[in-house]
């Protein structure tokens, strides 16, 4: 059975920085993609970033390019979100996902991901 373990999280002022870390266990996810998504209160989860299953490649939204970078350790099964100049907006459930499948390209949908955490909180105060 696969598990996702998301940590890091916790409360920040603006301006701070947070390292949020993803732990799998249950299955090898050296050959997929990985993603980080997010959630506020009333909100859909939305795309955050993605890593190609070398690392080689990386894609971010928008909203956070610059700013936050994500990475990966396949040796751990385990993948990261450094999150830099953080903003009161980027207050968030974060979650971690792997893709469904081996060896795709980076997508930023969320069907395209079938294993996901349970979530770690991200509050940045102003």
């Amino acid at each position: 059975q696969v598990h996702m373990v998301e940590s890091g999280g916790g409360l920040v002022q603006a301006g701070g920085s947070l390292r949020l870390s993803c732990a799998a266990s249950g299955r090898t996810f050296s050959n997929y993609a990985m993603g980080w998504f997010r959630q506020a209160p009333g909100q859909e989860r939305e795309f955050v970033a993605t890593i190609s299953w070398s690392g080689g490649s990386t894609w971010y939204a928008n909203s956070v390019k610059g700013r936050f970078a994500i990475s990966r350790d396949s040796a751990k099964n385990t993948v990261y979100l450094q999150m830099d100049s953080l903003r009161p907006e980027d207050t968030a459930v974060y979650y971690c996902a792997a893709d469904a499948s081996p060896g795709r390209w980076l997508r930023s949908s969320l069907p395209s991901y079938e294993y996901w955490g349970q979530g770690t909180q991200v509050t940045v105060s102003s």
